[in-house]
């Protein structure tokens, strides 16, 4: 059977563009029209090829470069190639797919984390900081939380959006899932009043840390 080529997959997703779909991903920053239910369709039908990947991926093209996520290898990238990714990864949704299918998948997520959680490009800033929410969650052997703490705290109220809010995720992780660190992590909540006045939908939990974690912990004690 023949190679799936870039250009087949490229005529496929044009031929699925929906303006309902590009207006709905166009208010959260991303710029495609493809619903992201038929896009893993594809990857499905596809499954891995790391090569079609990245020939998807150097189109530019926002919903290849979504599929390119899905159906790659994520141990196959380079540490320099992830980076390089990384900082053309612009749009909302492929810079969270590309960190958490991929990078958080790769060997080289540890070295990635210390460079980009110190970038001076704040969007890169913010995959660093996903990185780390994700061992404050997982394996928070060897981190310093009180440190990331003294950081959240001195830089979050200031931070741009996108490295705001990942910082404010890693504050409310550090409130959910380490007891020593909780009273602190609410009382920097509180001062700072990052997104406290966030519009939630009902049934939905505040990305307020003090409720978030007030929610989250109370939900993991079962009462």
């Amino acid at each position: 059977m023949a190679e799936t080529t870039v250009a087949e997959v490229m005529a496929e997703l044009a031929g699925l563009e929906d303006p309902k779909s590009r207006a709905v991903n166009e208010k959260h920053g991303d710029d495609h029209g493809v619903n992201l239910g038929k896009l893993r369709a594809i990857a499905k039908r596809l499954k891995t090829q790391q090569e079609l990947a990245r020939g998807l991926w150097a189109t530019g093209d926002s919903a290849a470069r979504l599929l390119a996520l899905l159906i790659c290898r994520p141990k196959a990238f380079e540490r320099a190639e992830l980076d390089t990714m990384l900082r053309e990864a612009r749009t909302p949704k492929v810079h969270d797919w590309l960190v958490n299918y991929v990078v958080k998948k790769n060997p080289h997520a540890e070295e990635l984390r210390l460079a980009w959680s110190a970038d001076p490009d704040p969007v890169v800033a913010s995959a660093g900081w996903a990185l780390t929410t994700e061992r404050v969650a997982k394996r928070p052997a060897g981190l310093d939380l009180a440190g990331l703490l003294d950081v959240i705290e001195a830089r979050m109220k200031d931070a741009p959006e996108r490295l705001q809010w990942a910082m404010n995720h890693c504050l409310a992780r550090i409130g959910i899932d380490h007891a020593a660190y909780r009273a602190r992590a609410i009382d920097i909540g509180e001062r700072l009043q990052v997104l406290k006045d966030y519009p939630t939908a009902p049934g939905c939990t505040s990305p307020f840390a003090p409720v978030w974690i007030d929610e989250m912990v109370r939900r993991n004690s079962g009462t």
